[in-house]
């Protein structure tokens, strides 16, 4: 009678695991006969080497013209190149490991010679290209002359051929590209430290010729300088400060940007008149030559100093006599405190309005009229302001003599700080 209950010794049905797959001895069997026929092709190349680096820089001569003037200029230095390169290319086919870092090396070492020379980065890659379809090709051939009936075996190699092609293009592209943006940056900061010592008057009459290639602008010619500070400050915005057209070589500072622009005239037109609020620009005299600049550059921050701080555009030229007052601070304020020391006698207040009037008076050429309306007082009150101002000093408005002294005096007091 068969039992109703199954035993618990029995093991329970479930799925049956799919047997694991072996990988097909055919394939290995045809990868190691590949090797041996790539390996015993690539040690022929090997000792081959002068003649493939021969028509390898033959086809770079007639296939690339980038490389063509290079190779007139030093041909013994190109087949040198070409060579190394061919002989770490076929050695790692023969040990990839043991040759991989130092073919690396040998690509980025080309990749930066040639950056530094300017080589252009597409005829370099197509070099490498060439190089390794000589390769190939020499393979071939050399496996079709000893053993006709292993060249098909090579199809199962071609990739170790092709995969170190591309790596090398990869690192050539590297090197090349990096050593790019750091001659980039050495060009950018030593025409930043030309432009610099040019502005500072540091710059030194044996390196003008150099300043002017870098900086693209004639060592003999007439120039500005402008300085820019508020909103704009900051190339290429200070740009925009800038009338349409002008061209200008920027230095960036910290708070203020300077320009150095090349010019024909003294009436022809740097700088904009109305520039946006907050936006200050000053303007240098004209001088001659690069040498001068860093005296226009003194010039445009006098300029600069005088700009109000809502913003505009000064031109030293329009403001010689304030420039004078701001270019000696010292005496300035000497001359300030000789013509209105005596009103300090006076309530504060009191001594405020003399010289407001004072100031307003000289704003409106001298009319007393004009003056009163601005002060929104009767004229005769103006006149008996100035007469007092007159006879606390010992100053006479009429004569032309106070009249400049007055003018500065008001001038320093409005422009240096107290």
């Amino acid at each position: 009678m068969p039992h109703a209950v199954r035993p618990r010794s029995l093991p329970r049905p479930g799925p049956v695991p799919a047997p694991r797959a072996r990988a097909p001895r055919v394939r290995s069997l045809i990868d190691a006969d590949a090797l041996s026929v790539l390996h015993r092709a690539a040690r022929i190349l090997l000792d081959d080497l002068p003649r493939l680096s021969d028509q390898l820089v033959a086809l770079l001569q007639d296939q690339e013209p980038a490389y063509r003037s290079a190779i007139e200029n030093d041909a013994t230095e190109i087949w040198q190149e070409v060579h190394r390169s061919l002989r770490h290319s076929i050695a790692s086919l023969l040990d990839p490991r043991g040759v991989r870092d130092a073919a690396r090396r040998c690509s980025w070492k080309i990749g930066v010679t040639r950056a530094e020379q300017g080589l252009p980065l597409d005829a370099l890659l197509h070099a490498f290209r060439l190089g390794g379809s000589l390769v190939w090709q020499s393979l071939v051939e050399e496996t079709s002359r000893a053993a006709p009936e292993d060249v098909r075996l090579l199809v199962h190699v071609a990739s170790d051929v092709w995969n170190f092609v591309d790596e090398h293009c990869t690192v050539v592209a590297d090197s090349y590209r990096q050593t790019e943006r750091q001659l980039a940056w050495r060009r950018e900061n030593r025409v930043r430290l030309l432009a610099a010592a040019l502005l500072d008057g540091t710059s030194r009459i044996a390196d003008l010729p150099e300043t002017a290639l870098a900086l693209d602008l004639p060592e003999h010619g007439r120039y500005v300088v402008v300085a820019v500070a508020g909103g704009f400050a900051a190339c290429p915005g200070a740009q925009a400060a800038l009338a349409p057209g002008v061209r200008v070589h920027w230095h960036t500072g910290v708070d203020t940007d300077h320009g150095i622009v090349r010019v024909s005239d003294d009436t022809e037109p740097v700088v904009e008149d109305e520039q946006p609020p907050g936006v200050r620009v000053g303007v240098s005299s004209a001088v001659e030559g690069l040498a001068a600049v860093g005296e226009a550059r003194g010039l445009a921050d006098t300029a600069l100093s005088l700009c109000p701080e809502t913003g505009g555009t000064v031109r030293l030229t329009e403001h010689l006599p304030a420039a004078l007052v701001v270019s000696s601070p010292d005496l300035g304020a000497a001359l300030a405190d000789r013509l209105f020391g005596p009103l300090a006698r006076l309530e504060p207040a009191d001594a405020e309005v003399l010289l407001d009037t004072l100031a307003t008076w000289l704003a409106c050429d001298g009319s007393a009229q004009r003056a009163s309306r601005r002060l929104y007082c009767h004229r005769n009150t103006v006149l008996n302001r100035l007469r007092r101002y007159e006879q606390l000093t010992g100053r006479s408005l009429s004569r032309p003599f106070d009249l400049v002294e007055v003018t500065l005096a008001l001038t320093a007091r409005r422009l240096l700080p107290r």
